[in-house]
């Protein structure tokens, strides 16, 4: 069932997706990357009437639309709900394709088309709304949850929700930048999790472990590094691109901007939260496990920690390149942004280096932010253990609001679910019982047996009832030949 919730909502995304590109099959006459974008601006003024006498911009539709797949598969809300169903396959697939490749792909689909986008700042608008949205309400969820590979995969879903917020900014090499930044610490947080569950005979439940660093050090120091990057700790991978997308929302004047700043910022301090919690909940603490469980645990294989080893180097230093990315020419031809939206370009006057932005960051309310979730979580999970018990009881209904995932899943399952087989019961009551077999099928059959049994009261044997039907059918012929004139 769970595939299949992401094939139906991928399914969604895609729909939108092919109106988009029908659409600028329509009006461009080529699907051609070179020529659409060419024409682009001679193509912004022209409107479309969607619903008569309601003319939309017509790149606003297309971009619009386009953005619809981006969204399903990207999993931004609303079309969010599969990403997290599907954690249940191997960790090395997780970590490939829900780290780097498959799930990036709306994100590097819409950096492509920034030379459409650019023509449409209503179409930029919702991107950055929707991003806020997915950011820091997929943060939340991801700090109560138990299951460290669900964990990961909350997370994922908020990371994403950076890069479209810097889309919606037009900061897309910020986006793209963060991209990669982003595909090497959640694919250590993957692939840590994944040598975690094993040492765990295949336990996923973080109140059931603790005190692991003891066992597994390689796998604790990759994953705290990647831990670090996550949470945008100074002189790590993330904290480059995560910076960059937070001070280019700043600098937006895009509307809605001022959400998507206040969603990115205080996700900040829920990412630290929820990621330094699976650290202490993991790897500090007295171990919670059975006692078969403890005696047999070790440190997992060279064939799980040579991967974890070489990724944890890309997630120190990615973001280094910040300089050739995000200020150099490394997208030049390639994305499109106009010169009042370009806040990567604002950012480059003040970029002094890497250690200047990282000494800077000391004095920025993101660095303040991401020490304060990382002390919270160490106060809750390794001070005071006890503290988020009394929490969870206090505020029963919001743990249970953010458990439930918003209700989002039973809705749509009341919703569509629910929905199709009210409808198919009701075609089924009336269309099928009522008149395809009640009147088509027996209906006809009970016309033809009445008919029948009224003809046969003529077939008697007496020739007065023969000549009387011989009457009725002349003056029935005679009457459809007037009837004719």
């Amino acid at each position: 069932m769970r595939h299949l919730k992401a094939f139906l909502v991928n399914r969604v995304g895609d729909f939108g997706f092919l109106l988009g590109i029908g659409l600028v099959l329509m009006y461009f006459g080529t699907l051609d990357y070179e020529l659409v974008f060419t024409h682009a601006e001679h193509m912004a003024s022209r409107s479309v009437e969607i619903v008569p006498d309601q003319p939309w911009m017509l790149m606003t539709v297309i971009c619009l639309l386009l953005f619809v797949g981006a969204m399903g598969k990207s999993a931004q809300f609303p079309l969010h709900v599969w990403l997290p169903d599907s954690m249940e396959g191997p960790t090395p697939i997780s970590a490939l394709i829900h780290a780097a490749t498959m799930v990036t792909a709306g994100i590097f689909m819409v950096a492509r088309m920034s030379p459409l986008f650019e023509h449409s700042e209503t179409a930029l608008s919702v991107v950055l709304i929707i991003g806020g949205i997915t950011t820091l309400f997929m943060a939340l969820v991801a700090v109560v949850q138990n299951d460290i590979k669900r964990v990961v995969a909350f997370s994922t879903l908020s990371q994403l929700g950076y890069m479209t917020v810097a889309l919606g900014a037009s900061a897309y090499s910020a986006a793209v930048f963060h991209l990669m930044t982003h595909a090497f610490f959640k694919a250590v947080l993957f692939l840590g999790a994944g040598s975690v569950i094993i040492a765990m005979h295949h336990e996923q439940d973080m109140r059931k472990m603790g005190g692991l660093r003891r066992y597994m050090p390689i796998t604790f120091v990759t994953m705290f590094i990647a831990a670090l990057a996550s949470a945008g700790v100074p002189g790590f991978s993330g904290f480059f691109s995560k910076d960059a997308i937070i001070e280019a929302v700043q600098l937006s004047q895009i509307s809605g901007s001022g959400f998507a700043y206040f969603c990115v910022l205080t996700t900040v301090f829920v990412t630290a939260l929820y990621t330094f919690r699976l650290m202490f909940m993991t790897f500090y603490g007295k171990p919670r496990m059975d006692e078969h469980t403890r005696e047999h645990l070790h440190e997992s294989p060279w064939v799980v920690t040579v991967p974890l080893t070489v990724l944890a180097i890309p997630t120190i230093a990615s973001g280094w390149l910040i300089g050739v990315i995000l200020f150099g020419d490394y997208f030049s031809g390639v994305i499109e942004v106009q010169a009042q939206h370009d806040v990567v370009a604002a950012m480059g006057e003040h970029y002094t280096g890497i250690m200047g932005m990282i000494i800077h960051s000391f004095s920025t309310i993101p660095f303040w932010l991401a020490m304060a979730g990382i002390f919270t979580a160490w106060f809750l999970y390794q001070y005071k253990v006890e503290l988020p018990g009394k929490i969870k009881s206090i505020a029963g209904p919001v743990y249970t609001l953010l458990d439930r995932k918003y209700y989002i899943d039973e809705f749509y399952s009341w919703l569509f679910a629910g929905g199709l087989r009210s409808l198919s019961n009701f075609l089924w009551k009336y269309g099928d019982i009522k008149v395809i077999d009640g009147l088509m099928v027996n209906g006809s059959a009970k016309f033809v047996a009445w008919f029948s049994a009224l003809a046969r009261r003529f077939q008697s044997g007496y020739i007065y009832h023969y000549a009387f039907s011989m009457i009725v059918g002349v003056f029935i012929l005679m009457s459809l030949w007037l009837y004719q004139f």
